[in-house]
């Protein structure tokens, strides 16, 4: 299937998370984000090639480090930020953090109408947790945001 204009069409999408310890990590995510393990599938030794989670509806895949692939701390750290919208930011993170997690930023409330912080995970992933505390347009947005680097 292709767009009118000839780009192929999407037809899923998923972060892959590269870990050093794949089961810990499924762990990890089960038990401080609730996500379910769908699928999972191991090498001859019992690494994680592949293991697919559900977390909010949306699937996130799991896999052990290889010399294909590595995980985040052996790169020097994480570019990707996963970004989780939840009701509760405060509980999130108190769940990550007992979980192994380090705050990168602390859960706070932010001028653009959010409550959140950064969170590492115990395998080098960053996720910043939020939730909306206060309904705000796309200007207010930027109003604030203007304000906040003249400041």
């Amino acid at each position: 299937m292709t767009h009118a204009n000839g780009t192929p069409a999407v037809t899923r999408l998923y972060a892959r998370l590269v870990v050093s310890d794949g089961a810990r990590a499924i762990d990890f995510y089960r038990d401080t984000l609730g996500a379910e393990e769908i699928e999972r599938y191991t090498g001859p030794d019992g690494t994680i090639v592949h293991a697919m989670l559900r977390l909010g509806g949306v699937a996130i895949a799991v896999k052990d480090a290889g010399t294909a692939d590595q995980a985040p701390p052996s790169l020097g750290d994480s570019p990707v930020i996963m970004a989780l919208d939840v009701p509760d930011a405060d509980a999130v993170a108190e769940a990550m953090l007992r979980g192994g997690a380090t705050v990168v930023y602390p859960v706070a409330d932010q001028y653009y109408g959010q409550r959140g912080g950064r969170l590492a995970d115990p395998f080098g992933h960053l996720w910043m947790i939020s939730q909306t505390i206060e309904d705000l347009t796309p200007q207010q947005i930027q109003e604030r945001t203007d304000e906040s680097f003249a400041s």
